[in-house]
């Protein structure tokens, strides 16, 4: 049995409070993770809400985990006391369906979510399934790598489902916690990235990212202007937008790809898409080899997230930060 400190909300929208809890004896497939670093997401703030009807109270928010190994249960593999891992959304599959077995765990239908039904990482201690527990790269910066385990594998998935190649010309709605993430692996993916924002202020700070040019997603002139041009376009919104717009903007053959959590029906025509056989298609980040792999890349470009650090202590002056749209562009509590 071990006593867990965190901080959690005890109603829909309240502030977290310490709190504790007790954790049974690690089970066999287990490992109990030390947290460093827990990220905040803005479905951290959705959950808090109870925005999706799926939070249950006490809720402890956190799956943007980076921390040290401190347990593991006796059927454990390839982790093992003393190892920094991550750890993002998803903290358990069945390792026994369709899905597991084809290497898209985080499709399975029974798989388990951090911070649903059960307590995540805004705490001194986690605890996992070994196959989600994925092992940091060496030399990586652990205050900044717990993002890149939910809102990075989120953009990072899409641009292998979709096959795009270096030579393709995409686009990036939405430049936030998301969206500037997927700029920056366009990027170094060798694309033409075009940057869809609401803000002309943020600009010249957008082109730093990577983005070849930037377009006024409130500008009907300017989306008119792209008609027909791109290869790719990455929603990272969770707002409804000009959908049939963003599907002129698509070349033949084209893919609109949804990653943000866009709660109302989504209108587009179904000529708009016959026509020049377009797509639309959406994901949940992605499995436990593809978020290694993920990592692997950021190494090698150095793909880091912009982050604002705040204490554990300080989580609501974070989540007031979050939830006011100052953050830039992603908020990481240190925990220990």
């Amino acid at each position: 049995m071990k006593i867990i400190n965190a901080y959690a909300a005890k109603e829909a929208g309240a502030k977290l409070e310490s709190f504790q809890y007790e954790l049974q004896d690690i089970g066999l497939e287990d490992v109990d993770i030390k947290v460093h670093y827990c990220g905040i997401c803005h479905s951290d703030l959705s959950m808090l809400n109870n925005d999706w009807g799926t939070t249950q109270f006490p809720f402890v928010p956190g799956h943007e985990i980076a921390g040290e190994v401190i347990a593991v249960g006796t059927n454990v593999k390839n982790i093992k006391v003393g190892d920094l891992v991550g750890l993002g959304w998803f903290s358990e599959s069945c390792m026994h369906c369709d899905q597991c077995m084809g290497g898209s765990h985080n499709l399975c239908p029974t798989k388990e979510e951090t911070i649903v039904g059960r307590h995540g990482g805004f705490a001194d201690l986690v605890r996992c399934h070994w196959s989600w527990a994925t092992p940091l790269p060496k030399g990586i910066d652990m205050s900044k790598a717990g993002p890149l385990l939910c809102g990075g594998i989120t953009v990072f998935n899409p641009i292998l489902m979709a096959d795009v190649k270096p030579t393709d010309k995409v686009g990036v709605i939405g430049i936030g916690g998301l969206g500037h993430m997927a700029v920056k692996f366009l990027n170094k993916w060798g694309c033409e990235v075009t940057a869809f924002s609401s803000n002309p202020s943020k600009k010249e700070e957008i082109l730093k990212m990577g983005a070849h040019r930037v377009v006024n997603s409130r500008d009907k002139e300017e989306l008119e202007g792209i008609r027909g041009s791109l290869d790719f376009i990455l929603n990272t919104t969770n707002v409804s937008l000009d959908w049939p717009g963003y599907i002129r903007a698509l070349s033949p053959k084209g893919t609109l790809h949804n990653a943000g959590a866009v709660l109302e029906p989504i209108g587009i025509p179904a000529f708009s898409l016959i026509g020049g056989e377009k797509s639309v298609s959406g994901s949940p980040l992605g499995s436990p080899a593809l978020t290694r792999k993920m990592l692997e890349f950021c190494t090698r470009h150095n793909i880091y997230p912009i982050t604002e650090e705040f204490p554990l202590e300080k989580v609501n002056e974070a989540f007031d930060h979050l939830e006011a749209g100052k953050a830039r562009y992603r908020i990481v509590l240190k925990v220990a």
